[in-house]
């Protein structure tokens, strides 16, 4: 019951959910959702936008030092860590796959600096797959509606992977995660628009 009323719910709210990061290959969108860590959908694609204007393929993000590329995504946070992952991502990419990035999670997790998370939004996102990729915004909702108990991404993924009908993964990780960006917000949820006041146990609610 719990399952449908949330399926339901993000339904009438997100009928047809879109990924915010912007990106027109594979490649880009892998990196985007590395710059995405800790950091807005919305400030990632302002760096993006300049950033794949002139380096959007493998080949030219390798001709950037890691200082240079620090520099392009300075305001992402976490630059020196992004830089020096989204380097070694595109080497290993390069010399493993040619430059095409896989379309499965044991693959995509043995390039640098990719984690499950990473990989279940490229395979939810770029190959249309099923995954729901747990990132703070999915593992907020979880928990505030009692689906998990726990800050584990991977047990909350687990979880939600039992709730709910594969066909429905990916949709459902869009969902959940504009829900928890514009209404299940971390400090000041708009409860008001929110169809799930009721089995919602945050100590935040009606805030």
């Amino acid at each position: 019951m719990v399952a449908k009323k949330i399926k339901e719910g993000l339904e009438q709210l997100f009928p047809n959910p879109e990924c915010e990061l912007k990106y027109s290959t594979d490649y880009q969108l892998l990196v985007a959702v590395i710059l995405s860590a800790q950091c807005t959908d919305k400030r990632v694609n302002i760096v993006t936008e300049k950033l794949f204007k002139e380096y959007g393929t493998p080949e030219k993000i390798l001709s950037l030092t890691q200082q240079q590329l620090e520099e392009k995504i300075h305001s992402c946070g976490f630059y020196h860590n992004k830089a020096k992952n989204i380097l070694s991502m595109t080497k290993d990419l390069l010399e493993k796959y040619n430059g095409k990035v896989p379309s499965n999670e044991q693959d995509l997790q043995s390039l640098a600096g990719v984690g499950r998370k990473t990989a279940n939004v490229v395979i939810g996102e770029f190959f249309k797959g099923q995954a729901i990729a747990v990132d703070t915004h999915v593992l907020r909702v979880s928990n505030r509606l009692g689906i998990v108990k726990t800050e584990n991404p991977l047990k909350c993924e687990i979880a939600l992977n039992k709730l709910f009908d594969k066909k429905d993964w990916s949709k459902l990780h869009l969902q959940m995660v504009l829900f928890g960006r514009y209404i299940c917000k971390s400090q000041k949820p708009i409860c008001s628009k929110c169809p799930f006041v009721d089995i919602c146990i945050s100590d935040k609610k009606h805030n």
